[in-house]
This record gives C-alpha cells, structure tokens and sequence, in this order.
C-alpha cells in the first residue's frame, strides 16, 4: 500500500539522517538501527505504531508505547535521548506557543487537574519517592548523598532561610503529604498549617501528623489556596513545587494572595520550576503536548523573570535566588531509577498505560532538566508594603549555617 511504502520511505530517511542508540524491530521480523551499537530496542507491534515515525516527535512516539502499539527494551533514559535525537530530524522549534486555553484556571478545573496528577494512588508515589513522600526538588550537598539525605537537607534549607523560629506561624501553599510542615513543627518549634487540594494527601498527611505527635502544632487542610481567610495572618510562608499550577494569567492573584496572608516584612519562599524560555513559551518537540496531555492538565511555567516580576507588583522584595537545576535533574534521576526498579508494582498499583505514562515522564523530566530545557528556582522575598527595611542580616551567610 501507498501509505504504508510512505511509512518505510519516512524511517528510512530518518535512518540516513539520525544517530542514536535505537533498534527498530517491525511487527513482520525486519529490523532498522540508528547506530551501529543500539541499546534501545523498540518493538512495533502493528503499523500504527510504525506510523508514528512518518512525523515523528516526543508525543507520537511517546503514545504508540503508552497506548500499548510498542515495547520498550533497555535503558528508558537511553530511549528518551534517542526520541529526541529522531524528533529533531523533524524541523519543529525547541519552544511552542501555548495553547488558548491554558490560562483558564477555575477553583473547579485546578482542583480537577490537581487530583488528577496527585490522586493516583499514595502506594503508587511510594514505590519511588524517600519516605516523606516529598514530591519536589531535593538539596544535595555532596554527590553521593541519598535521595532520603538530600530530602531531608531540602526540607532545612528551606527552613533555614526562611529563618523560622519556635512560635511562628508558617503556611505551606500545596504542601504535598506534609513533609514540610511536619519538619518545621517538629524542628523549628513553629505552628504549621499546610493546604493542597489533593485528598489522598490531605488524608494520608493528618495520618502522619498524628502518628508523630504533631497535631498540636501542625494540620493540612483541604483547600485552595484562594480560599484560605486571613490578613497578615501568617509571620512566614513557603510554596513549593506548587505554583506551575497557577497559570500565568493567574501570577499576580496568586501572589497577591499571599500578600494579603503574610505579615508585614515577613518571608516569602517560592520554589518551583520555571520555563528557560524568556517569552515564558513551553517545550517544543512534543514534550510539552505530553505533559499537558497526559501529566499536568492546565500546568504552565513562566520565565524566572515574569516570577520576578510579578512578585514585584505585588510589593514583594526579592532577597535571595537560587537555581537548583542540577538538583533536580539528579533528584528525578533517582525516581526514574527507583521507578524502573519497583515497575511491575506501578503497573499493579496504577495500571499498564498510566505506569508507562509515569515511566515516560519521570525519564523525560530528568532529560529536560539535564539539557536546560526547564529549570527550578528558590525565590526568597518579604512583604514590602511599607517604608522600611527587612530584618535580614547583611550577608546570606545564615542560610548555610550547619
């Protein structure tokens, strides 16, 4: 047939064009490799699936293994370094423009995407997150530290420079299963209120806090982050791993919200992951297609200077910013490893196809941040509404201290 000699003509001109460590095995027996030492094998199953290499990018290529139409053999980072070398045959941008939806974010539709993402099941995140269950970058001080170790380092810098102090008030804005507040309450001595929209974990997180000892001074509540009442209510406020949620459009309300919570010249940490795109665009090559697709419905990432920037108009000072990239291309490089470890308990704890989705995502985030494509920042600011300074010391030494 026609489109079937196209398909063949399409990867053979691929063949020609790409290098990568790719083995090609068609459903009739034939084989085709992009080098001369494969590592990957990808088996076709039908010519469906062959068809996704006619135009092929990270999307195509990632649904003919999600939906089942391939099989993957080898190294899944192997496997994503090779898509991308495929996918860049095609002409096709390293950033797209967004779609014209992305910038409705409803209470209902954030909530809806929230679950999505989060409520897969808590055994599932367990197989391959440490045992808190942070689901966010971890801080390593030294190049073989455990992933348990730099959680645990990530959860004191935090602290640290938020300099909180025995009595406080923190707000954790989506704090996950509550490893944050539960570290602040139980180290720092403060009062911790955590909020996320997820209710696996806002169950699975007050179980916790009470097996600890901690209700006293630590609870997660369910509830949006607009929802939460109060003026000045809170002496400090982290957000970690939460705002690539808010969208866009919706920067300025997000932070104005926690303007409105936080007390005069009180700390402000915001952690969280960012576009390297200055026009705030997404991944190109198919990869942000997927991830909104089948991750992170409604997930948007703006530049580090549109964080700045709309922090600023809502008379935040900016202190201290951080870049954790090679932090988080190593902490994703220990979920994918601990995920392709624990695979066939995914699949029984989530499914086949959503066990391949996470499988695909985990390696591809790992590869994106190890190529730039996104990066994650520390922003560290106090409420400015008022003339006057914030009681910082002169040198950021105290964020280091121990």
């Amino acid at each position: 047939m026609f489109w079937e000699r196209a398909v063949e003509n399409a990867i053979t001109q691929l063949r020609r064009s790409v290098k990568a460590p790719v083995r090609l095995v068609f459903s009739d027996g034939r084989e085709i490799a992009f080098s001369d030492n494969p590592r990957v094998t990808l088996r076709l199953k039908d010519s469906a699936a062959a068809a996704a290499f006619r135009h092929p990018n990270l999307l195509t290529l990632a649904e003919a293994y999600i939906e089942g139409k391939a099989e993957l053999e080898g190294d899944v980072i192997e496997a994503i370094r090779g898509a991308e070398a495929i996918s860049r045959a095609m002409p096709q941008p390293l950033f797209r423009s967004r779609g014209p939806t992305n910038g409705r974010h409803t209470k209902s539709s954030d909530r809806e995407a929230v679950q999505h993402h989060y409520d897969v099941s808590n055994e599932f995140y367990a197989l391959w997150l440490d045992p808190r269950l942070v689901y966010s970058c971890a801080y390593f001080r030294h190049g073989d530290d455990t992933l348990e170790a730099a959680q645990v380092q990530k959860l004191d810098h935090i602290c640290r420079k938020l300099r909180l102090a025995p009595g406080e008030r923190l707000l954790d804005i989506g704090c996950g299963w509550g490893a944050l507040a539960m570290h602040a309450a139980e180290r720092y001595g403060v009062d911790a209120t955590g909020i996320t929209l997820s209710e696996n974990q806002h169950r699975l997180a007050n179980e916790r806090i009470k097996a600890a000892g901690l209700e006293a001074r630590c609870k997660v509540l369910l509830q949006d982050y607009r929802d939460t009442q109060g003026e000045e209510a809170y002496d400090k406020i982290a957000s970690v791993g939460m705002f690539e949620h808010v969208g866009l459009r919706n920067l300025a309300e997000y932070f104005g919200v926690v303007r409105r919570l936080l007390k005069e010249r009180g700390l402000f940490l915001n952690h969280g992951i960012t576009s390297s795109d200055v026009s705030n665009r997404a991944v190109g090559l198919g990869a942000g297609e997927f991830i909104a697709r089948y991750v992170f419905p409604k997930g948007e990432l703006p530049h580090l200077h549109r964080v700045i920037h709309d922090m600023s108009e809502q008379q935040f000072e900016v202190h201290d910013v951080e870049s954790l990239r090679p932090h988080y291309a190593k902490t994703l490089h220990f979920w994918s490893a601990n995920f392709e470890r624990n695979l066939d308990d995914a699949v029984a704890a989530a499914g086949e196809r959503i066990a391949r989705i996470w499988r695909l995502y985990l390696a591809g985030c790992a590869h994106a941040f190890d190529q730039g494509w996104v990066s994650v920042y520390q922003v560290l600011a106090s409420r400015q509404t008022r003339p006057g300074r914030t009681a910082l010391p002169l040198t950021r030494d105290w964020i280091y201290r121990g």
